[in-house]
């Protein structure tokens, strides 16, 4: 599984595929540990992951680090972690299509290398990418999607779409209902499932 993910890896550093190739300072492949279990999907790098050179590294994934660590999960052990996307775009903008077209081949070889049989899609972009357009992260969040509901081959992994962290740093609120508190009962939901396979 390494081996077949560093080549993948080595691969993408050479990728020329889109223009973000030329505004990029390094390629985001991934992070945490290659476990079969559980899987997220990410949207694209923002500026500290173009600067390291990994995904979730600034405010909002220290926020994802005490998401799982809360109910007992780390990157270190339990979640192997990567974007939709592997370079930045400008200004932290949405993806382009044509950009999610040719970082496809990457996402999916790491799906197929993998084989998570669970996924977390952290944010709409990661939704579209793999769910297709089936409705807004507020409205489908905390929801378990089967394989068969994916636009592409997931490799039998249950999907379920969270809100991304950095949608949480806006909201500060942690009243029953806001969006803290929502992504708490999905995470201690994803344990759970996490613990049952």
């Amino acid at each position: 599984m390494y081996e077949e993910l560093t080549q993948i890896h080595e691969k993408c550093l050479q990728c020329e595929k889109c223009p973000l190739a030329k505004t990029r300072t390094n390629i985001v492949f991934s992070d945490g540990v290659a476990n079969p279990k559980l899987m997220l999907i990410g949207e694209a790098p923002g500026f500290n992951e173009d600067k390291q050179g990994k995904p979730f590294v600034g405010k909002a994934g220290q926020l994802l680090d005490r998401i799982f660590a809360a109910v007992g999960l780390s990157r270190e052990k339990d979640v192997y972690i990567c974007n939709t996307l592997k370079c930045r775009p400008p200004d932290n903008r949405n993806p382009l299509p044509e950009e999610k077209e040719a970082c496809w081949e990457y996402l999916k070889a790491q799906i197929e290398i993998i084989q998570p049989k669970l996924i977390l899609l952290c944010g709409n972009v990661a939704v579209q990418s793999i769910l297709g357009n089936v409705g807004g992260i507020t409205r489908i969040r905390g929801k378990w999607f089967e394989p068969e509901k994916a636009i592409v081959n997931v490799h039998g992994a249950r999907m379920m779409p969270i809100f991304h962290p950095s949608y949480l740093l806006r909201n500060d609120s942690r009243e029953k209902g806001s969006p803290k508190w929502l992504m708490w009962q999905d995470i201690q939901e994803i344990k759970r499932e996490y613990d049952r396979i």
